[in-house]
Protein backbone atom coordinates (compact mmCIF):
# COMPACT_ATOMS: atom_id res chain seq x y z
CA UNK A 1 0.00 0.00 0.00
CA UNK A 2 1.26 3.43 -1.04
CA UNK A 3 1.42 6.51 1.35
CA UNK A 4 1.98 9.86 0.80
CA UNK A 5 5.46 10.88 2.52
CA UNK A 6 5.33 11.36 6.34
CA UNK A 7 6.41 14.82 6.26
CA UNK A 8 8.33 17.80 4.11
CA UNK A 9 11.16 18.21 6.49
CA UNK A 10 12.30 20.63 9.67
CA UNK A 11 11.96 23.89 9.84
CA UNK A 12 15.58 24.75 10.44
CA UNK A 13 17.98 25.81 8.05
CA UNK A 14 19.04 23.41 5.97
CA UNK A 15 22.75 22.53 7.07
CA UNK A 16 24.08 22.50 3.45
CA UNK A 17 24.96 25.19 1.25
CA UNK A 18 26.46 25.23 -2.57
CA UNK A 19 29.03 27.65 -4.14
CA UNK A 20 29.29 28.24 -7.97
CA UNK A 21 33.09 27.01 -8.69
CA UNK A 22 33.23 27.08 -12.85
CA UNK A 23 32.81 25.58 -15.62
CA UNK A 24 34.29 22.20 -16.38
CA UNK A 25 32.85 20.83 -19.62
CA UNK A 26 32.21 22.71 -23.10
CA UNK A 27 30.62 20.76 -26.18
CA UNK A 28 33.60 20.56 -29.28
CA UNK A 29 32.63 21.90 -31.91
CA UNK A 30 34.95 19.58 -33.81
CA UNK A 31 32.69 16.28 -32.60
CA UNK A 32 29.71 15.39 -34.01
CA UNK A 33 28.39 13.37 -31.01
CA UNK A 34 28.69 16.60 -29.06
CA UNK A 35 26.55 18.95 -31.83
CA UNK A 36 23.71 19.69 -29.15
CA UNK A 37 25.72 19.76 -25.91
CA UNK A 38 27.02 17.99 -23.43
CA UNK A 39 25.34 18.02 -19.33
CA UNK A 40 23.98 15.87 -16.67
CA UNK A 41 27.27 13.91 -16.02
CA UNK A 42 27.60 10.60 -13.93
CA UNK A 43 31.12 10.47 -11.81
CA UNK A 44 33.54 8.32 -9.74
CA UNK A 45 36.77 7.29 -8.48
CA UNK A 46 38.23 4.32 -10.37
CA UNK A 47 40.37 1.91 -8.17
CA UNK A 48 43.81 3.29 -9.83
CA UNK A 49 42.42 6.71 -7.66
CA UNK A 50 41.66 8.99 -11.14
CA UNK A 51 37.48 10.67 -11.37
CA UNK A 52 36.44 9.89 -14.01
CA UNK A 53 33.26 11.54 -15.43
CA UNK A 54 30.39 10.28 -17.51
CA UNK A 55 28.66 12.93 -19.46
CA UNK A 56 25.45 13.11 -21.93
CA UNK A 57 26.63 13.62 -25.19
CA UNK A 58 24.24 14.92 -27.10
CA UNK A 59 24.42 14.40 -31.09
CA UNK A 60 22.38 16.38 -34.19
CA UNK A 61 18.57 14.97 -33.81
CA UNK A 62 18.89 14.90 -29.75
CA UNK A 63 20.62 11.84 -29.77
CA UNK A 64 22.62 11.07 -26.66
CA UNK A 65 25.28 8.76 -25.74
CA UNK A 66 27.53 8.91 -22.86
CA UNK A 67 30.90 9.56 -22.76
CA UNK A 68 33.90 8.82 -20.46
CA UNK A 69 36.79 11.23 -19.62
CA UNK A 70 39.34 11.86 -16.40
CA UNK A 71 38.33 15.16 -14.45
CA UNK A 72 41.28 17.67 -14.39
CA UNK A 73 42.08 18.69 -11.06
CA UNK A 74 43.92 22.03 -9.99
CA UNK A 75 44.55 22.73 -6.45
CA UNK A 76 42.02 19.89 -5.31
CA UNK A 77 39.72 21.83 -7.71
CA UNK A 78 38.06 20.14 -10.49
CA UNK A 79 38.86 22.75 -13.27
CA UNK A 80 38.40 20.91 -16.10
CA UNK A 81 37.48 17.19 -18.36
CA UNK A 82 40.20 14.92 -20.48
CA UNK A 83 37.48 13.21 -22.82
CA UNK A 84 38.76 10.17 -24.11
CA UNK A 85 35.69 7.75 -25.64
CA UNK A 86 32.61 6.67 -24.98
CA UNK A 87 31.01 4.39 -21.97
CA UNK A 88 27.66 3.47 -23.81
CA UNK A 89 26.06 3.98 -27.34
CA UNK A 90 22.60 3.30 -28.07
CA UNK A 91 23.37 0.11 -29.72
CA UNK A 92 19.99 -2.01 -28.46
CA UNK A 93 16.42 -1.39 -30.15
CA UNK A 94 15.19 -0.48 -26.80
CA UNK A 95 17.37 2.38 -26.35
CA UNK A 96 16.44 4.70 -29.02
CA UNK A 97 13.51 5.05 -31.53
CA UNK A 98 12.89 5.83 -35.32
CA UNK A 99 13.11 9.39 -34.71
CA UNK A 100 14.65 10.08 -31.00
CA UNK A 101 16.53 8.60 -28.14
CA UNK A 102 19.41 7.29 -26.89
CA UNK A 103 20.85 6.68 -23.36
CA UNK A 104 20.57 9.67 -21.38
CA UNK A 105 21.40 10.94 -17.93
CA UNK A 106 23.76 8.60 -16.44
CA UNK A 107 24.11 8.26 -12.43
CA UNK A 108 26.78 6.09 -11.04
CA UNK A 109 27.29 4.77 -7.66
CA UNK A 110 29.62 2.31 -6.14
CA UNK A 111 27.90 0.35 -4.05
CA UNK A 112 30.33 -1.22 -1.60
CA UNK A 113 28.23 -4.45 -0.20
CA UNK A 114 28.17 -5.64 -4.36
CA UNK A 115 32.05 -4.45 -4.88
CA UNK A 116 30.42 -2.84 -8.42
CA UNK A 117 29.87 0.09 -9.77
CA UNK A 118 26.43 0.61 -10.99
CA UNK A 119 25.39 3.18 -13.71
CA UNK A 120 21.81 3.81 -13.81
CA UNK A 121 20.73 5.62 -17.31
CA UNK A 122 17.69 6.20 -18.99
CA UNK A 123 17.02 4.85 -22.26
CA UNK A 124 15.06 7.13 -24.25
CA UNK A 125 13.86 4.17 -26.47
CA UNK A 126 10.49 3.66 -29.04
CA UNK A 127 8.08 4.39 -26.26
CA UNK A 128 9.77 6.70 -24.36
CA UNK A 129 11.88 7.15 -21.41
CA UNK A 130 12.63 3.62 -19.73
CA UNK A 131 15.45 3.25 -16.43
CA UNK A 132 18.16 0.64 -16.97
CA UNK A 133 21.42 -0.38 -15.43
CA UNK A 134 24.87 -1.27 -16.05
CA UNK A 135 27.73 -2.84 -14.45
CA UNK A 136 31.33 -2.11 -14.10
CA UNK A 137 34.55 -3.40 -11.91
CA UNK A 138 37.04 -1.04 -12.77
CA UNK A 139 34.78 1.89 -14.62
CA UNK A 140 36.64 0.54 -17.90
CA UNK A 141 34.29 -2.43 -18.78
CA UNK A 142 30.51 -2.14 -19.02
CA UNK A 143 27.72 -5.27 -18.81
CA UNK A 144 23.79 -4.23 -19.47
CA UNK A 145 21.39 -5.52 -17.06
CA UNK A 146 18.48 -4.08 -18.80
CA UNK A 147 15.80 -2.05 -18.39
CA UNK A 148 14.69 -2.05 -14.35
CA UNK A 149 11.29 -4.35 -13.75
CA UNK A 150 9.16 -2.51 -11.06
CA UNK A 151 7.89 -5.77 -9.66
CA UNK A 152 3.77 -5.45 -9.24
CA UNK A 153 2.46 -4.88 -6.34
CA UNK A 154 -1.58 -5.35 -6.44
CA UNK A 155 -2.28 -2.57 -3.85
CA UNK A 156 -0.96 0.34 -6.26
CA UNK A 157 -4.09 -0.52 -8.52
CA UNK A 158 -1.88 -0.05 -10.91
CA UNK A 159 1.85 -1.29 -12.50
CA UNK A 160 4.39 1.26 -12.60
CA UNK A 161 5.86 -0.71 -16.20
CA UNK A 162 3.43 1.05 -17.96
CA UNK A 163 5.07 4.37 -17.37
CA UNK A 164 8.20 6.92 -18.07
CA UNK A 165 10.76 6.99 -15.76
CA UNK A 166 13.50 9.31 -14.70
CA UNK A 167 16.47 10.25 -12.27
CA UNK A 168 16.76 6.98 -11.66
CA UNK A 169 19.87 6.08 -8.62
CA UNK A 170 20.76 3.95 -5.59
CA UNK A 171 21.89 4.63 -2.23
CA UNK A 172 25.85 3.60 -2.05
CA UNK A 173 25.25 1.40 1.05
CA UNK A 174 22.67 -0.89 2.17
CA UNK A 175 19.29 0.58 4.40
CA UNK A 176 16.58 -0.82 5.99
CA UNK A 177 14.00 -2.16 3.80
CA UNK A 178 9.93 -2.16 4.62
CA UNK A 179 10.46 -5.87 6.52
CA UNK A 180 13.49 -4.32 8.13
CA UNK A 181 16.02 -6.59 6.36
CA UNK A 182 19.12 -5.11 4.50
CA UNK A 183 18.48 -3.61 1.51
CA UNK A 184 19.59 -1.55 -1.94
CA UNK A 185 17.70 1.35 -1.94
CA UNK A 186 16.21 2.88 -5.57
CA UNK A 187 15.09 5.99 -6.13
CA UNK A 188 13.31 6.71 -9.39
CA UNK A 189 10.96 9.65 -10.86
CA UNK A 190 7.87 7.78 -12.71
CA UNK A 191 5.71 10.13 -14.49
CA UNK A 192 1.52 8.83 -14.63
CA UNK A 193 1.11 10.33 -17.97
CA UNK A 194 0.47 8.19 -21.36
CA UNK A 195 -0.17 10.15 -24.55
CA UNK A 196 -3.76 9.20 -25.43
CA UNK A 197 -4.81 8.66 -22.62
CA UNK A 198 -6.00 9.36 -18.65
CA UNK A 199 -4.04 6.36 -16.76
CA UNK A 200 -5.67 5.93 -13.14
CA UNK A 201 -2.85 7.60 -10.27
CA UNK A 202 -1.88 4.60 -7.85
CA UNK A 203 -3.67 3.65 -4.72
CA UNK A 204 -2.89 6.59 -2.29
CA UNK A 205 -1.63 9.51 -5.00
CA UNK A 206 -3.58 12.43 -5.53
CA UNK A 207 -0.92 14.67 -6.76
CA UNK A 208 -0.41 13.93 -10.73
CA UNK A 209 3.16 15.73 -10.51
CA UNK A 210 5.85 13.80 -11.09
CA UNK A 211 7.87 13.00 -7.63
CA UNK A 212 10.37 10.84 -6.22
CA UNK A 213 10.01 7.13 -5.75
CA UNK A 214 11.60 4.72 -3.78
CA UNK A 215 12.21 1.23 -3.99
CA UNK A 216 14.04 -1.77 -2.92
CA UNK A 217 16.15 -5.16 -4.02
CA UNK A 218 17.10 -7.09 -1.60
CA UNK A 219 20.72 -7.06 -0.26
CA UNK A 220 21.59 -10.92 0.00
CA UNK A 221 19.80 -11.64 -3.21
CA UNK A 222 21.69 -8.82 -5.14
CA UNK A 223 25.08 -10.43 -3.40
CA UNK A 224 23.76 -13.62 -4.76
CA UNK A 225 23.03 -12.53 -8.39
CA UNK A 226 23.75 -8.67 -9.83
CA UNK A 227 20.55 -9.20 -12.00
CA UNK A 228 18.39 -9.00 -9.52
CA UNK A 229 19.21 -5.18 -9.37
CA UNK A 230 16.76 -4.95 -11.82
CA UNK A 231 13.62 -6.13 -10.07
CA UNK A 232 12.78 -3.67 -7.52
CA UNK A 233 9.75 -4.18 -5.15
CA UNK A 234 8.45 -2.13 -1.93
CA UNK A 235 7.71 0.99 -3.94
CA UNK A 236 6.49 4.02 -2.08
CA UNK A 237 5.83 7.78 -3.05
CA UNK A 238 9.21 9.70 -1.31
CA UNK A 239 8.58 13.09 -2.16
CA UNK A 240 6.70 15.49 -3.99
CA UNK A 241 6.77 19.27 -4.90
CA UNK A 242 6.31 21.49 -1.88
CA UNK A 243 7.42 24.49 -2.81
CA UNK A 244 7.09 27.40 -5.52
CA UNK A 245 10.18 26.65 -7.40
CA UNK A 246 9.31 23.28 -7.78
CA UNK A 247 5.93 23.41 -8.55
CA UNK A 248 6.02 21.73 -11.83
CA UNK A 249 7.71 18.53 -10.79
CA UNK A 250 10.98 17.03 -8.97
CA UNK A 251 13.36 14.76 -9.33
CA UNK A 252 16.31 13.50 -8.09
CA UNK A 253 19.61 13.99 -8.50
CA UNK A 254 23.04 12.45 -7.69
CA UNK A 255 23.34 9.56 -5.54
CA UNK A 256 22.72 10.24 -1.79
CA UNK A 257 25.98 10.69 0.27
CA UNK A 258 25.97 9.86 3.90
CA UNK A 259 26.70 13.13 5.96
CA UNK A 260 26.39 13.39 9.66
CA UNK A 261 23.08 14.34 9.83
CA UNK A 262 22.06 11.20 7.40
CA UNK A 263 21.70 11.24 4.08
CA UNK A 264 22.28 14.00 1.72
CA UNK A 265 20.21 14.17 -1.57
CA UNK A 266 20.26 16.94 -4.07
CA UNK A 267 17.53 17.16 -6.11
CA UNK A 268 15.75 19.43 -9.02
CA UNK A 269 12.55 21.56 -8.82
CA UNK A 270 11.20 22.50 -12.25
CA UNK A 271 8.68 25.31 -12.82
CA UNK A 272 7.05 26.90 -15.76
CA UNK A 273 5.28 24.66 -18.43
CA UNK A 274 5.82 21.99 -20.56
CA UNK A 275 3.83 20.19 -23.82
CA UNK A 276 1.79 17.41 -23.56
CA UNK A 277 4.22 15.32 -26.07
CA UNK A 278 6.91 13.71 -24.08
CA UNK A 279 9.22 13.15 -27.08
CA UNK A 280 9.55 17.61 -27.85
CA UNK A 281 12.06 19.02 -26.20
CA UNK A 282 11.22 21.50 -23.18
CA UNK A 283 11.49 25.15 -23.85
CA UNK A 284 9.42 26.96 -21.59
CA UNK A 285 11.23 25.50 -17.96
CA UNK A 286 13.23 26.21 -15.02
CA UNK A 287 15.11 24.16 -13.34
CA UNK A 288 16.99 24.69 -10.15
CA UNK A 289 18.82 22.70 -7.15
CA UNK A 290 17.97 21.59 -4.08
CA UNK A 291 18.12 19.25 -1.06
CA UNK A 292 16.75 16.63 1.29
CA UNK A 293 18.14 15.14 4.09
CA UNK A 294 16.68 11.69 4.57
CA UNK A 295 17.14 9.79 7.91
CA UNK A 296 20.14 6.90 8.11
CA UNK A 297 17.71 4.78 9.84
CA UNK A 298 14.92 5.17 7.57
CA UNK A 299 15.11 6.84 3.81
CA UNK A 300 11.69 7.81 3.54
CA UNK A 301 11.84 9.83 6.41
CA UNK A 302 12.84 13.26 5.42
CA UNK A 303 14.16 15.46 8.45
CA UNK A 304 15.41 18.56 6.42
CA UNK A 305 14.57 20.15 3.19
CA UNK A 306 15.06 22.82 1.58
CA UNK A 307 11.89 25.68 1.29
CA UNK A 308 14.10 27.64 -1.57
CA UNK A 309 16.98 26.89 -4.12
CA UNK A 310 20.44 25.95 -2.93
CA UNK A 311 21.52 26.93 -6.49
CA UNK A 312 19.05 28.18 -9.30
CA UNK A 313 19.92 29.37 -13.08
CA UNK A 314 22.02 33.28 -12.98
CA UNK A 315 25.34 32.86 -14.84
CA UNK A 316 24.83 32.87 -18.61
CA UNK A 317 26.13 29.57 -18.95
CA UNK A 318 22.81 28.39 -16.28
CA UNK A 319 20.81 30.41 -18.67
CA UNK A 320 21.31 30.52 -22.23
CA UNK A 321 22.10 27.01 -23.89
CA UNK A 322 19.59 23.92 -25.60
CA UNK A 323 17.42 24.38 -22.87
CA UNK A 324 17.64 28.24 -20.98
CA UNK A 325 17.34 28.48 -17.74
CA UNK A 326 18.38 25.04 -16.19
CA UNK A 327 20.83 23.82 -13.34
CA UNK A 328 20.45 19.62 -13.19
CA UNK A 329 22.70 18.24 -10.54
CA UNK A 330 24.00 14.76 -11.17
CA UNK A 331 27.04 13.63 -9.46
CA UNK A 332 28.91 14.44 -6.41
CA UNK A 333 32.64 13.39 -5.49
CA UNK A 334 34.76 14.15 -2.62
CA UNK A 335 37.92 15.63 -3.01
CA UNK A 336 40.54 16.46 0.17
CA UNK A 337 37.60 15.87 2.25
CA UNK A 338 35.35 18.82 0.18
CA UNK A 339 32.09 17.60 -1.82
CA UNK A 340 31.97 19.09 -5.29
CA UNK A 341 29.03 18.74 -7.35
CA UNK A 342 28.74 18.01 -10.71
CA UNK A 343 25.76 19.80 -12.67
CA UNK A 344 23.83 19.96 -16.31
CA UNK A 345 23.50 23.51 -17.68
CA UNK A 346 21.06 24.69 -19.68
CA UNK A 347 21.75 21.48 -21.45
CA UNK A 348 24.63 22.46 -22.90
CA UNK A 349 27.70 22.16 -20.72
CA UNK A 350 28.97 20.85 -17.27
CA UNK A 351 29.60 23.18 -14.46
CA UNK A 352 30.85 22.49 -10.94
CA UNK A 353 30.05 23.68 -7.56
CA UNK A 354 31.42 23.20 -3.69
CA UNK A 355 29.03 21.65 -1.16
CA UNK A 356 29.90 22.88 2.66
CA UNK A 357 28.29 22.41 6.21
CA UNK A 358 26.48 25.62 6.92
CA UNK A 359 27.48 27.26 10.09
Amino acid sequence: MVTPPSNSGSTAPFPYRMTRVGVVMRPDPADPNQEEGVLNPAAGFAPDGRLMIFPRLVAEGNRSRIGVGEVEITDGVPTGVSLSGIALQPDRGWEHGSDHGGVEDPRLTYIEPLGLYVMTYVAYGPTGARPALAVSRDLAGWERLGPVLFDYDDALHTDLNLFSNKDVLWFPDAVPGPDGTPCLAFLHRPTFEIIGQDPELPTGIVDRRPGIWIGYVSLAAAQRDVRELTRVWGHRELARSEYAWESLKIGGGPPPVRVPEGWLLLHHGVTGSMTENPFELQKNVFYSAGGMILSAEDPTVITHRTAEPLLAPETDEERVGIVGNVVFPTAISEIGGVLYCFYGMADEAIGVARIDPVG
